[in-house]
C-alpha cells in the first residue's frame, strides 16, 4: 500500500527551484536548523538580475506593507504536518460524489488542497470578516500550542479554531487582517485554473486595502470587476447615511483567458421580453454627439423596413445648417427647434422622401445622422442590402415604424453582466471566513 503523506507540500522549496530555473546563479546553500543543507536565494543578486540600475540597498517603490507582512507570506509557504481525514458515516454517496467539504481551519485546509487541486479549481469565493471592529479573525501561529493559543486568545470558533477579537482600538488592527487575508488569498491563487475567477465579498472598511493586496498577489492587470451588492434591509430606521451596499473583488487568475472566464450570464433582473433572451441585439444607430459627428448617407432602393408601408416628407435645409452642426459636431436641441425637426434623438434628419412599399424603400434616401458604426452600414448598403458579418455574428439593418434607422445582431452566446447586483437578499453569514472553492 501507498504511504499517506502526513504533511502538505513545501511551498517554499518549490519556489525556489523556479527560481533556479530562471536564475541558477542566484542559489546558493545554507544550513536549516537540523544542521542540513538546504538550497537558498541570494536575494541581493536576484535584485541586480532583475533590474537595469545598480541596486544599492532598499528602494521605494509603489505597495502596500505593514507590520507581518513577511510573516504573512512565510506563513503562506511553510508547510503543516496534517492531512485531510474522510468522515464516511457523515458523507453522502461518498464513494461516488464529486462533491468535497472541508470542515477546519481554511488556511490549514487551502493548504492541504495544494497538491491534488492545484491550478484545477474554476471559480473561488470567498466571505472573509469584513473588519469592522466588532468581529473575529483568525491568528494564524503555528508555532504556539493549541492550550497555549487558547489560553491567550480566549476564542474558538464553533468547529474549534482559534479566534482572536479585532477590535479597532488593536494597535494593528488593519495589519493583522491584512496578514490573515493575504497568506489565504495567496494559497486560493494556486489553486485556480488559468480561465478561473475568484469573488471576494468585503464591506467599507477594507474595500481599499483588500483591492491592493489582490493588486499584488493577482497582479493589477488581472482586475475584472468592483461589484455592487445592493443588499435589501430595513429602510424606515433613520440613518444619517444607511449604508445598503457590499462589494464583491472579481479577479482572473489570467485575464488572456477571460472569454472563458466569465462565460455569458445574463442578468437576473433583465426584463423577460429583452432581446438579450431572444438572441439578438437591436439599436439605433444614432450616435449625436461629437466623438460621431453627423455625415450624409444614401440608403438605396430595396433598403428594408419594418413596415409594409411607410412615408416620412423631407426637411429642407439650408447651407446654415450643415455649417452650424459640422462646426459643433452634432445636431444640438436648440437647431432642431429652429429648423422644424423631431426632438427625438433617434431620429435621422431626411433630406429626401423616404417613402417605403412591400417593406422596402422604393426610391433613394438620403439621411444626415451622426452614428457609431456607419461603415458597417455602407458595407450593408454594398453587399445589397443583405445580412453581413460582425466578428462572426450575423448583422442587418432597417427602417423602424418610427423611421429611425436601426441595426440587429444575432448573439449566439447573450452576456449581459450587470456592476450592481440586485434582487439577491441580502448577506446573512455568520461563519468566519468562509471559503467556498
Amino acid at each position: 500500500m501507498d504511504k499517506l503523506k502526513m504533511h502538505s507540500p513545501n511551498l517554499v522549496d518549490a519556489n525556489i527551484e523556479k527560481i533556479a530555473a530562471l536564475f541558477p546563479n542566484c542559489i546558493t546553500e545554507s544550513k536549516d536548523e537540523n544542521g542540513e543543507l538546504k538550497k537558498a536565494v541570494d536575494f541581493d543578486l536576484l535584485k541586480q538580475e532583475l533590474s537595469q540600475v545598480l541596486v544599492e540597498g532598499e528602494q521605494e517603490r509603489y505597495r502596500l506593507d505593514w507590520v507581518g507582512k513577511k510573516e504573512a507570506i512565510l506563513t503562506a509557504n511553510a508547510p503543516i504536518a496534517k492531512t485531510l481525514r474522510p468522515y464516511h458515516e457523515e458523507s453522502v454517496n461518498f464513494d461516488k460524489t464529486e462533491n468535497l467539504f472541508i470542515e477546519g481551519d481554511n488556511l490549514e485546509a487551502l493548504k492541504l488542497l495544494q497538491e491534488n487541486y492545484l491550478g484545477k479549481v474554476k471559480m473561488i469565493y470567498i466571505d472573509p470578516p469584513y473588519n469592522t471592529g466588532n468581529d473575529f479573525i483568525y491568528k494564524d501561529d503555528f508555532a504556539e500550542s493549541t492550550d497555549e493559543f487558547l489560553e491567550r486568545s480566549n476564542q474558538v470558533d464553533e468547529d474549534g479554531n482559534c479566534l482572536v477579537a479585532n477590535t479597532d482600538s488593536n494597535g494593528r488592527f488593519h495589519s493583522d487582517w491584512l496578514s490573515m487575508m493575504y497568506s489565504r488569498l495567496k494559497l486560493s491563487r494556486n489553486l485556480l485554473k488559468d480561465d478561473g475567477l475568484i469573488f471576494i465579498s468585503i464591506g467599507d472598511d477594507e474595500v481599499e486595502n483588500l483591492r491592493k493586496i489582490c493588486d499584488e498577489i493577482f497582479g493589477s492587470h488581472n482586475f475584472c470587476a468592483k461589484l455592487i451588492w445592493n443588499t435589501e434591509g430595513n429602510t424606515d430606521n433613520q440613518y444619517k447615511i444607511k449604508v445598503n451596499h457590499e462589494y464583491i473583488l472579481v479577479f482572473y487568475k489570467d485575464k488572456k483567458f477571460d472569454e472563458y472566464a466569465i462565460g455569458h450570464v445574463i442578468d437576473p433582473n433583465t426584463p423577460q421580453d429583452s432581446n438579450l433572451r431572444k438572441g439578438y441585439a437591436d439599436n439605433n444607430i444614432n450616435k449625436n454627439n461629437p466623438e460621431n459627428p453627423p455625415s450624409i448617407v444614401e440608403l438605396p432602393i430595396g433598403f428594408p423596413c419594418s413596415e409594409n408601408e411607410l412615408f416620412y416628407e423631407a426637411k429642407k435645409l439650408d447651407e446654415e445648417f450643415y455649417k452650424i452642426t459640422q462646426e459643433e459636431k452634432f445636431i444640438s436641441d436648440e437647431i432642431k427647434e429652429k429648423y422644424g425637426l423631431e426632438s427625438k434623438s433617434g431620429l435621422p434628419v431626411k433630406l429626401d422622401n423616404m417613402v417605403v412599399k412591400n417593406g422596402k424603400l422604393v426610391q433613394p434616401c438620403r439621411i444626415y445622422v451622426g452614428m457609431a458604426n456607419k461603415n458597417k452600414l455602407l458595407e450593408f448598403i454594398k453587399n445589397d442590402n443583405k445580412e453581413i458579418l460582425d466578428n462572426d455574428s450575423p448583422l442587418s439593418f432597417y427602417i423602424n415604424s418610427n423611421a429611425a434607422v436601426r441595426y440587429r445582431k444575432k448573439v449566439e452566446k447573450p452576456r449581459n453582466i450587470l456592476s450592481v447586483i440586485r434582487g439577491l437578499g441580502m448577506n446573512r453569514t455568520e461563519f468566519v471566513g468562509d471559503f467556498f472553492i
